[in-house]
């Protein structure tokens, strides 16, 4: 029998005014021991997702005659509770000033709750040469995956599937501990119909990246208001002295559907362990992508990110670093590419709280459309036990048009006294000058201003560690800076 993921006294019931009649956006109930007064909840609108998505995921829980996994109970259960307390956000709360959510806000949305088909594999690419994992709307798909070649002890797969006890006890430890997510890490929460798992084991190096190929299949048709949601959410962790390269793509299988992809990624780095990580979102035009990666770091350990995010209407990238150790190493690379009316969105936050840490966080955005806007709220925070810390923090932007938006915020608090941090900000058009180097070497105009402007973005796309992926990045990254995809000459 399925039970509610709302724990005990939380569980949740959109409430009709009479028996007869079905539920509607009204009041709550508390099924036990006491009621949680209206001023505590949520509003109407976030419960009634929440609910939605503990039905999408109470069928898998009732296929089997056992309760799921206790870390995936934890997880519904954790985020089932902190649901509770938060609101729909709107540019009147600080974090959400300059987004727009209306794209999800005012769309029928519906969970994707049963995996594929084997006759939807239609248009998955198995163009990787790493092994990979394909997860699509939120579903492993065992089939079209290929996981051969890892070394012994390291787990990839669904925490449905893991047998180790204390591989579980790791992942019951770090599950759910993030407590700074916002009401999309908490959808996620409730509505992911399962965890994948990474785990290295303490001094295992694995030689190649893992692949995880993300695609969201179903989706309504463009300009409908149906929006498909998934919920993929994974968990790396990498125990004392391992390494490991992550490589997470994101793409459609159709490129004008339109859907909601809610992805959460949690790593925790042990002492003396490397995680090279590449993010790179490709989402349909139409589509929302809303992304949190969670990172804990500890003692001589090093975390390594380069992103470059092209695709989605609106997509936003939370990303919270906290160092739990001393003598780390971050290092932050970020691509925004806006050539239509999208939003990219990045909110990035970085906790040192230990002597000699080395961080790096460096952003870049281009807006080749007079709709287009890009947003870049970056906090690091130095506190007062960070002595020796050395943060460096530098974000440019390029405006192709006159009405694009780039609205940047870096932020760089310092309680320590003996630190070495900077930042700096940059927000221009292409320059003259450099356009009269070619232009006096018989280079025409638009070749001139095409390759400026990818050389601009090209200092991040060549931080990707491994060449097969950068150069895929660089001809996608190339295409969408056809005149016809949105630069203008």
């Amino acid at each position: 029998m399925a039970t509610s993921i709302f724990p005990s006294p939380y569980r949740l019931k959109l409430t009709s005014p009479s028996p007869s009649k079905a539920k509607t956006h009204g009041g709550f109930q508390a099924l036990r021991p006491f009621s949680i007064p209206r001023a505590a909840t949520s509003d109407p609108f976030v419960l009634q997702i929440a609910e939605t998505l503990e039905d999408s995921v109470s069928p898998l829980s009732s296929s089997s005659s056992s309760s799921p996994p206790p870390a995936l109970q934890k997880l519904r259960d954790n985020s089932a509770e902190s649901v509770l307390s938060i609101s729909w956000p709107s540019r009147k709360d600080e974090p959400f000033r300059f987004i727009d959510t209306s794209l999800i806000r005012y769309s029928q949305i519906h969970p994707v709750s049963v995996p594929p088909l084997s006759d939807d594999l239609i248009g998955i690419s198995s163009d990787t040469q790493f092994p990979n994992l394909v997860i699509i709307d939120g579903h492993i798909i065992h089939s079209a995956s290929e996981l051969s070649g890892l070394p012994d002890g390291v787990y990839v797969g669904s925490i449905l599937n893991l047998s180790s006890e204390t591989v579980m006890e790791r992942v019951l430890e770090f599950v759910s501990g993030f407590h700074e997510g916002d009401l999309f890490w908490s959808l996620n929460g409730i509505g992911a119909p399962d965890v994948t798992v990474v785990f290295v084991p303490a001094g295992c190096r694995v030689e190649n990246p893992l692949h995880f190929r993300f695609y969201s299949r179903e989706g309504g048709d463009s300009g409908s208001k149906e929006l498909p949601l998934s919920n993929p959410r994974v968990l790396v962790v990498v125990e004392k002295g391992g390494e490991i390269g992550i490589i997470e793509e994101y793409s459609g299988v159709d490129r004008d559907k339109h859907y909601w992809a809610n992805s959460v990624t949690e790593f925790v780095v042990g002492e003396g362990a490397k995680v090279h990580h590449s993010y790179i979102q490709e989402q349909s035009a139409s589509a929302a992508h809303i992304k949190w990666t969670t990172v804990r770091q500890e003692s001589n350990s090093t975390y390594e990110l380069v992103e470059i995010s092209a695709g989605a209407k609106l997509s936003r990238h939370n990303l919270h670093v906290q160092q739990v150790g001393p003598d780390t190493v971050t290092e932050l690379s970020t691509l925004h590419l806006s050539v239509t009316d999208q939003t990219q969105d990045l909110h990035s936050k970085l906790v040192l709280d230990h002597p000699r840490g080395y961080s790096r966080q460096l952003h870049k955005c281009i807006v080749a459309h007079s709709s287009g806007q890009a947003v870049f709220d970056g906090n690091i925070k130095v506190n007062r036990y960070a002595q020796q810390t050395d943060a460096g923090q530098l974000t440019r932007s390029l405006l192709l048009e006159p009405r694009a938006t780039v609205n940047v915020k870096p932020n760089l608090q310092i309680i320590a006294d003996d630190v070495k941090c900077s930042h700096g900000a940059a927000i221009s058009d292409l320059e003259k000058g450099q356009l009269f180097y070619f232009l006096a070497r018989g280079i025409d105009l638009q070749t001139a201003r095409k390759a400026l402007v990818f050389s601009f973005g090209a200092e991040v796309i060549e931080r990707l560690p491994y060449s097969s992926l950068r150069e895929k990045v660089e001809s996608h990254v190339q295409w969408l800076l056809e005149p016809t995809h949105g630069v203008p000459q």
